[in-house]
């Protein structure tokens, strides 16, 4: 009995002994030795936005109204539509015009030359590139094509494709942003007839397939998108032409993604091309004038195009697509210009122009739905709540 008791006692101490020597292992320890899987990575498409607006056509009417106190002031010009071209990634302009300064003497139609002064409302308005490769490239000779060049040289915001000074200066501009390689190139019909000097054919950009078709394969492998900008088509015609759409299926072919055309110097349509490797081409046809002092009432009428990209890790898509109308204002006495959005544009119920005939805003509204069709975008694309 005496040993059953002592046995019994031993066995409710016991357990009383063991937990006062078992060592407590700390959470942090635990953790360490079980760490968690990590999380497969997830791939994020990047985007990029690019806007393009067509001819800035400068009549002498247009910078003899920026004039004021000692100087040209193109800014206010452009005010209204900034919000549209300088939230872009990248914004193209056709500048119709050269820059070539003071000492070849302003001037407008027919031999251009544009104070400097609009360089700096460009920057201002948001632009990033622009095309010289037009049909007033030769306006002032050579001698007007360098100083432009050099205008644009000494100003790291902005490139400038069309133009260029030797040989073995690379045709195309290479963009990039938010991991997207923009390759720009660009080319004219013709110089109005005033000679390309024999000796510097690549002063400026012609269009011409053989060499075209260089150009283009040279720059395909080398970014994500290809976009060429192409001075073409019949002036104040809606329709594209034969010859319009004959270049447009040679770039097809060529594997270009995007087409800026200008020249018109009104609206035409925009359309999407098959290519044979399977792809889309985006084609605007004309942008129209986005500023100038011309009288018809087709040609104030303009366009900015908008196109947002999106890139995989093996292949780019166009997200959203279309072109805001945008409207050239000045008063009978050819002062006060601006470049509205046509959406917007409310400071007159009628626009003067043509020995002072009125002209509707119905109008305007109903050529840009004709021309675009469903292209037309009625809203801000960087504040799709504005409308």
């Amino acid at each position: 009995m005496v040993l059953f008791l002592i046995l019994l006692f031993s066995s409710c101490k016991n357990p009383t002994r063991v937990e006062m020597q078992v060592e407590l292992i700390p959470p942090e320890v635990l953790v360490q030795e079980r760490p968690l899987p990590e999380p497969e990575p997830i791939t994020v498409p990047d985007f990029l936005t690019l806007v393009a607006v067509g001819d800035n056509l400068i009549h002498d009417s247009v910078y003899e109204s920026a004039f004021s106190e000692g100087e040209y002031r193109f800014i206010p010009f452009y005010e209204k539509v900034k919000e549209y071209i300088e939230p872009a990634d990248i914004a193209f302009i056709n500048q119709e015009t050269i820059l070539g300064g003071a000492r070849f003497g302003f001037s407008g139609y027919p031999r251009f030359n544009t104070p400097q002064e609009m360089a700096v409302a460009l920057v201002e308005t948001g632009f990033d590139i622009v095309n010289h490769a037009t049909n007033h490239s030769m306006d002032k000779g050579e001698a007007g094509i360098i100083a432009t060049m050099d205008l644009w040289d000494s100003i790291p915001e902005i490139q400038y494709i069309g133009v260029r000074r030797e040989l073995d200066v690379p045709p195309a501009v290479i963009i990039e942003k938010n991991s997207i390689r923009v390759g720009f190139l660009a080319y004219t019909y013709g110089t109005n007839g005033l000679p390309v000097p024999a000796s510097k054919p690549y002063l400026v950009s012609r269009i011409d397939t053989d060499s075209m078709a260089g150009e283009i394969d040279s720059l395909r492998p080398l970014c994500d998108v290809v976009v060429v900008s192409m001075h073409w088509g019949e002036e104040y015609q809606h329709n594209y032409n034969a010859r319009q759409k004959s270049l447009a299926a040679f770039l097809a072919e060529h594997s270009v993604d995007i087409v800026l055309g200008h020249h018109p110097h009104v609206l035409q349509p925009v359309e999407n091309i098959p290519r044979p490797d399977g792809g889309t081409m985006l084609c605007f046809y004309s942008l129209g004038n986005f500023l100038s002092a011309q009288s018809r009432p087709s040609t104030l009428l303009g366009g900015i195009a908008y196109i947002k990209l999106k890139k995989f890790e093996d292949h780019i898509t166009i997200e959203e697509s279309g072109v805001v109308p945008v409207l050239t204002h000045y008063n009978r006495n050819f002062q006060n210009f601006r470049v509205y959005p046509l959406d917007i544009y409310n400071d007159e119920a009628t626009h003067r122009v043509i020995l002072n005939a009125a002209v509707s805003i119905s109008y305007f509204d109903a050529l840009a739905e004709t021309v675009l069709g469903n292209a037309r975008l009625k809203y801000n694309p960087f504040r799709k709540d504005v409308f």
